[in-house]
């Protein structure tokens, strides 16, 4: 009997003791640190699933229904794309103080991988200029390789982001931070090309908009004629092409239409075949673009180290040069490619974190074949959408377009006057910057309007990188001052 009691007390006393254990736990209000292991394992284990290959390759979802009238579609939009790229290129590479043939390099990579891994049918990736403009100090300080080191970095962070599910990060930039930092690259980039609009040629080279102001003011006096009238001409024509897009009725709707798709690569032409009239006789009254290499790029690792100025730079040495860009052109090019891609959604969901995927492999390939840091570009994104395209398979065709033109027209490219080439950048220029945006901040909300400004003059004046850094800090100060300063209604209720 007494080894019964026992045991049964013995029994009371441990349900006791779990009964208050369980108890201090639901007391207990500390955060638990979060268990990653679990969640690692749990992703890895998604990894196999069919929903996660279809989302992951997107191409499985439609290759299945392709068809010839698809196909179709594709080449026309590819081949349409491919006219409008290959100038843009060849001025990008410009803006980036790279050759002509850089901007080629980086245009063909990216469209064929993002036609098999990207989700969105309408976006084409390829050098835009905010990525030349970016990539401007970089190649003042390393040449070509520093351009080439930073796609290579850039899609890795774009993949790690993207592996571990990071496509919540673009939320953190608002509307007014983005439209300020568009509209600032696009000033400083119009600033960069009125010294070849006017065909002035000055042994400086400077990537900053005050530094761009002061080189223009100082050589203002070798402005040539020729140049000058030809460049402006251009530019009011690609402005007027651009405003009469799709106007009219009927046959001369149509017109305009395609007219208009094709201004860039016509206006080029144009004044290449003007500049070639004018060497048969001997006469050269326009800045060309010169010799432009021809024939692929070969294939090899990204640069960790090289000569530049006569001075080695190790891989160490090119991260402390690049900085601050390795951070903020990733994080740029996503939020390019998202907001391009919800823009085109028409209303579907846009998967960021696959986006983030995607422009990382076509970053790393193309780094492999001398690329400088690609995304998605908004105009031939629309271009691409006007034009009909059904799949992103419309992407290969724009890319064997290019690899068409590195082979065979590199020649023919000598003869292109480099002021076209900043008409060209420059019209596109004018009509990136999001007027309406502004308009729209000033009506609704005019808050909004003072972390746009700042955007806009600290990029200006201290650099994109840390100018969207100060936007967004600017910005997330209004919902923390907010949050401190709560508004607490008081009311008192009459109880009798």
């Amino acid at each position: 009997m007494n080894t019964e009691a026992t045991e049964s007390t013995l029994y009371t006393v441990k349900e006791n003791v779990a009964i208050d254990r369980e108890r201090r736990d639901s007391l207990d209000h500390r955060e638990k640190f979060p268990n990653f292991g679990h969640h690692i394992v749990r992703q890895f284990n998604n990894l196999w699933t069919k929903e996660t290959a279809l989302r992951r390759l997107p191409f499985l979802k439609w290759a299945s229904n392709y068809n010839l009238t698809c196909l179709v579609s594709d080449i026309i939009a590819g081949i349409t794309v491919g006219l409008t790229s290959i100038p843009q290129s060849i001025a990008y590479a410009t803006v980036a103080n790279l050759e002509p043939q850089y901007g080629l390099y980086s245009n063909f990579m990216g469209s064929f991988i993002y036609a098999f891994l990207g989700s969105v049918k309408e976006i084409t990736v390829a050098p835009t200029a905010v990525m030349a403009l970016m990539v401007q100090q970089p190649v003042l300080d390393l040449g070509p390789a520093g351009a080439v080191l930073l796609s290579f970095l850039s899609g890795c962070i774009m993949l790690l982001l993207g592996c571990f599910n990071f496509g919540f990060v673009v939320q953190f930039i608002s509307m007014p931070v983005i439209t300020g930092f568009i509209t600032a690259a696009a000033i400083t980039i119009i600033s960069s090309q009125l010294k070849s609009l006017m065909g002035i040629s000055s042994s400086g080279k400077s990537s900053g908009f005050v530094d761009t102001w002061i080189n223009l003011y100082e050589n203002i006096g070798e402005t040539r004629l020729w140049d000058s009238v030809l460049g402006f001409s251009s530019l009011t024509l690609l402005i007027l092409l651009t405003l009469i897009k799709g106007r009219g009725k009927g046959a001369w709707k149509i017109f305009t239409k395609y007219i208009c798709l094709l201004r860039n690569a016509m206006i080029v032409l144009s004044g290449g075949l003007l500049a070639y009239i004018c060497s048969t006789q001997e006469k050269y009254p326009f800045r060309l673009t010169g010799k432009v290499a021809s024939g692929l790029p070969s294939m090899q690792l990204p640069p960790f180290e090289t000569e530049h100025d006569g001075k080695h730079y190790d891989f160490g040495d090119m991260l402390r040069i690049l900085g601050s860009s390795v951070i903020s052109i990733p994080l740029i090019s996503i939020l390019e490619i998202v907001s391009i891609g919800k823009a085109f959604s028409r209303g579907r969901l846009v998967d960021a974190t696959q986006e983030m995927l995607s422009l990382g492999c076509c970053n790393v390939a193309s780094s492999f074949i001398s690329s400088i840091p690609t995304t998605a570009s908004f105009a031939r994104s629309a271009i691409n959408s006007s034009s009909g395209v059904v799949t992103p398979f419309g992407g290969v065709f724009t890319g064997a377009l290019v690899l068409l033109a590195l082979g065979l027209l590199t020649d023919y490219f000598f003869y292109i006057p480099k002021t076209t080439l900043a008409a060209v950048i420059i019209a596109a220029m004018i009509f990136i910057i999001e007027y309406r945006a502004v308009a729209e901040m000033w009506r609704i909300k005019r808050m909004d309007i003072v972390p746009f400004l700042v955007t806009v003059i600290a990029c200006l004046f201290l650099g994109l990188e840390i100018g969207i850094v100060v936007g967004i800090a600017v910005n997330l100060c209004f919902p923390l001052y907010l949050t401190s300063r709560p508004r607490i209604t008081y009311r008192i209720m009459n109880m009798y």
